[in-house]
């Protein structure tokens, strides 16, 4: 436990914090890439060209010095954190290098305030931060590696079906290359897949949301062609090997019993899509409405599938917005106004995926049409932001 003292001498710094902005991580990521290169392969090193990654733990350091005093208010932050650490394979011995360049940061940009009594107040906090998530981490570690299928650290999969569900959206099936069984996993829940792309010379780890229901042979990944590793994986064949790590990630469905609503946008879709076997499979006469925004009918991925499903089942509702061309229910952006009557609005529980800007447009309509706000869940693809 933090002394009172040592609460109030971090909890004083949140002016320094934020007088200094994202440029402490960004000087932080910077030293730290200089200092100790290999962790580059750990590391999105697209997340940090954009920045997001920066903002994202400033955001994080700022949340974890106000709340220091009662991290339960950042339970939901952390399991996330911890979740996504165990998809790159994060381990104990990460946390002294990211915390001994963390007070680094903080002594050389800010050397008058960052006084000998600051330092070991922050050095204090950070251990104790430091030993949450590691204790957590290690007990997802250990459950998985205990569970059937299960595994710790990477294990090779072979791509034995490749599929193009739409213009953009490429599905694959993973098997393992020992033929054994695979860990379960709950829907909505990711993969790491570590490769290492042509003519780069970092191996780079990046999360694919499961696309369907959970088995005990194999996995499946849907992905987008738009970034560096997503377009290596869209020129793998079938027969080809990738490393994986297990499946982690705290978006995943809660009550099953009530009304769900899977809302998304582009390849927003592929957990739902994983949400949605398993609703079918397990409570197919619970009323389930899927709503879906794209481009066009072109980049409408598991049209088919979707098609089948909803002629097979009276409890499935799909409606769906084109932007750019006809074919969808409704043109333009989603607006959920325009189904408002027919949605659950004070039993549902509404999961949203996709790009920032659309499921905080839609969050705020769900608040606007009554939905309450411990009712929407949703999931960010890369370093997580608030809606």
């Amino acid at each position: 436990m933090l002394s009172e003292k040592t609460i109030q001498i971090v909890k004083s710094t949140l002016p320094l914090l934020a007088q200094a902005g994202p440029q402490v991580t960004e000087y932080f990521y910077d030293r730290m890439f200089s200092y100790n290169p290999e962790l580059k392969n750990i590391f999105n090193m697209t997340h940090q060209q954009s920045g997001s990654q920066q903002f994202a733990l400033f955001n994080a350091l700022a949340a974890y010095a106000a709340n220091i005093d009662n991290l339960a208010v950042l339970k939901d932050a952390l399991a996330r954190i911890n979740h996504k650490h165990t998809s790159y394979h994060i381990l104990p011995e990460h946390y002294p290098i990211v915390g001994g360049h963390l007070i680094a940061t903080l002594k050389e940009l800010l050397p008058e305030q960052f006084t000998p009594e600051v330092e070991y107040a922050w050095r204090e906090a950070y251990s104790l931060l430091a030993d949450v998530c590691i204790n957590e981490e290690m007990s997802l570690y250990q459950k998985t590696k205990k569970a059937p299928g299960g595994w710790f650290g990477t294990r090779t999969f072979t791509i034995t079906e490749k599929r193009m569900e739409s213009s953009q959206i490429c599905s694959f099936t993973l098997t393992p290359a020992d033929a054994k069984p695979v860990v379960a996993y709950l829907p909505g829940q990711y993969l790491g897949i570590k490769v290492t792309p042509a003519n780069s010379d970092l191996t780079q780890v990046r999360q694919y949301s499961l696309s369907q229901q959970s088995n005990s042979c194999n996995y499946r990944i849907s992905v987008k062609k738009e970034g560096l590793v997503s377009n290596y994986l869209h020129s793998l064949t079938e027969g080809d090997e990738v490393e994986i790590y297990p499946p982690a990630g705290d978006f995943v469905l809660r009550e099953i019993d009530s009304p769900v609503v899977l809302i998304s946008a582009g390849v927003g879709q592929t957990p739902m899509m994983a949400m949605l076997e398993t609703l079918l499979s397990n409570q197919p006469n619970q009323p389930i409405h899927y709503l879906h925004a794209c481009d066009s009918e072109t980049q409408f991925a598991y049209k088919e599938y979707l098609f089948k499903q909803q002629q097979a089942h009276a409890s499935l509702h799909c409606v769906t917005w084109f932007k750019d061309s006809k074919g969808g229910d409704f043109a333009g952006l989603m607006d959920v106004n325009h189904i408002a009557e027919s949605l659950p609005i004070s039993k549902g529980n509404f999961y949203l995926c996709g790009p920032i800007a659309f499921m905080a447009m839609i969050k705020e309509q769900l608040l606007g049409i009554g939905v309450a706000s411990e009712r929407i869940h949703y999931e960010v693809f890369g370093p997580h932001q608030s809606l």
